[in-house]
């Protein structure tokens, strides 16, 4: 039996059982086509003790992140939202010249590019050589380690204190989840603010975002599990806002427990929220299971009629979310003919498990799919606006979650 990864209770609760599925970012190439792929159990518990939802197997971190197909700048979205996180964080902090920004995963350098741009210091701290080079190419200093307390230390002992930390979407990405945070009250100077993004547990349940479910997400955060965490590190949040990013994102705003920055409204509203939805006690999370079934069951159904009727379903963005719904759905390239992404670095592979081919977002007008389901939902209406051309042929975009959808 396993247990919790920050308090360390026995796991004897189960949230989902997605059953046996392939590491979601790990594209295939065409020459291994039909050959075996490794499977990890993806099953997600909730803690009785602390109540934080996590999968029970963790699967090494260097299989998963040491060379990674993930390039944050090919979302031009998230390039954006980037922007005004730097200039929104420059402004509210006062940061200048003399200033450290400091971010933790920060991929190829989406973000930092912003502070560098304003002048202001930057570091960046990615495990994934690969991405961190493209980083390095535009000018980001880039720290090639996982983040944890000695890493944090070693970069300390350099003379490198933060006045700002940024770790988007990467607290739900690390197993060692105690090891991670403890880095954080090294690096940050005494007033310094560290702003955490991560998708929120609440949109989960209620949206039946199963699919952000993957062996690379160790952990899914509520404010209620994120304040308990960081107590325990001697640290405080003390400001949280709602994003739209990832079906619905928190961004917590964490100091020093000593630090002067006041508790801000924002607090006190994701606490009540939270506690209406009954996030603070076990029953919230028993019925999920069920309604994930009923996800699968409309989409399988969804795809055996398009077949009968002689229809083809493409898929569009090569997302690892998408590969939890496909696999869990027991859904191959038999039922979906080809997916599509922008990204050179996944055209030309196999999608994980299901083995759909990746081809290039140029391929749909030859292709002309009478229904195009797009994987990455949280993208839904940027997909849709870009891929306008479907509907020249009376073709029809499709979402499966939080139920099917037609548009």
């Amino acid at each position: 039996m396993s247990e919790c990864r920050f308090c360390h209770a026995p796991l004897t609760r189960s949230f989902v059982d997605l059953g046996m599925q392939p590491l979601a970012n790990s594209y295939v190439a065409m020459d291994k086509a039909g050959k075996p792929e490794p499977r990890y159990p993806l099953h997600a518990r909730v803690c009785d003790s602390c109540l934080l939802v996590q999968v029970d197997h963790d699967v090494p971190a260097e299989a998963i992140f040491s060379d990674y197909a993930y390039f944050s700048s090919y979302a031009t979205s998230w390039v954006e939202h980037a922007r005004r996180y730097s200039e929104a964080m420059t402004k509210r902090f006062g940061l200048g010249p003399q200033s450290l920004v400091i971010e933790v995963a920060s991929n190829d350098g989406y973000l930092l590019q912003h502070f560098k741009t304003a002048g202001i210091g930057v570091l960046g701290v990615e495990p994934a050589a690969n991405v961190a080079a493209v980083a390095e190419q535009k000018g980001i200093p880039s720290e090639v380690a996982f983040f944890n307390r000695d890493t944090a230390q070693r970069l300390r002992d350099a003379g490198r204190a933060a006045d700002l930390m940024a770790a988007n979407n990467v607290m739900a990405h690390v197993p060692e989840l105690n090891q991670f945070i403890s880095g954080f009250p090294v690096l940050l100077k005494p007033q310094g603010v560290l702003t955490v993004e991560f998708p929120h547990l609440l949109n989960l349940i209620e949206q039946v975002q199963f699919d952000t479910i993957y062996h690379e997400h160790y952990s899914y955060l509520s404010l209620l599990s994120a304040e308990r965490i960081f107590a325990a590190h001697g640290m405080r949040v003390f400001d949280v806002e709602e994003l739209s990013t990832h079906g619905g994102s928190l961004r917590l705003f964490v100091c020093h427990r000593d630090a002067t920055h006041a508790n801000a409204p924002g607090l006190a509203q994701i606490r009540k929220k939270e506690a209406a939805a009954g996030l603070d006690a076990l029953v919230a999370y028993d019925d999920f299971a069920p309604r994930v079934m009923a996800v699968r069951d409309e989409l399988r159904g969804f795809l055996a009629a398009s077949k009968a009727d002689g229809k083809t379903v493409c898929a569009y963005g090569a997302a690892a979310k998408g590969n939890t719904l496909l696999n869990y759905c027991g859904i191959t390239a038999q039922d979906i003919v080809a997916v599509y992404d922008k990204n050179p670095h996944k055209q030309n592979h196999l999608l994980p498990g299901s083995q759909i081919p990746i081809r290039g977002p140029e391929a749909i007008a030859a292709d002309r799919p009478d229904y195009l389901l797009i994987l990455p939902w949280n993208l839904k209406n940027e997909v849709a606006a870009e891929q306008a051309q479907v509907r020249n042929w009376g073709g029809h975009f499709v979402i499966a979650i939080p139920e099917l959808q037609l548009f």
